[in-house]
């Protein structure tokens, strides 16, 4: 668990907080779509469900990538 916090502590390449940005914004778009106080397609809502589940492992694996040590 302290290497965890250690590495999402270190600098982060351009490429994966370009991908963690990407995340974060599927995650909230997926999330939205999910709460909206509107009925949807049944569809519609299942996709913004695994989206915000993507968006949102893509962010956490982002964030603990660090440069080779």
């Amino acid at each position: 668990m302290k290497q965890i916090i250690k590495r999402a502590k270190k600098p982060t390449p351009k490429f994966f907080k370009q991908l963690r940005n990407v995340g974060l914004a599927l995650t909230a778009i997926g999330a939205s779509v999910v709460a909206a106080p509107v009925t949807l397609p049944v569809v519609l809502v299942k996709i913004a469900g695994y989206l915000a589940v993507a968006g949102g492992v893509a962010s956490a694996v982002s964030q603990v990538t660090v440069e080779g040590e």
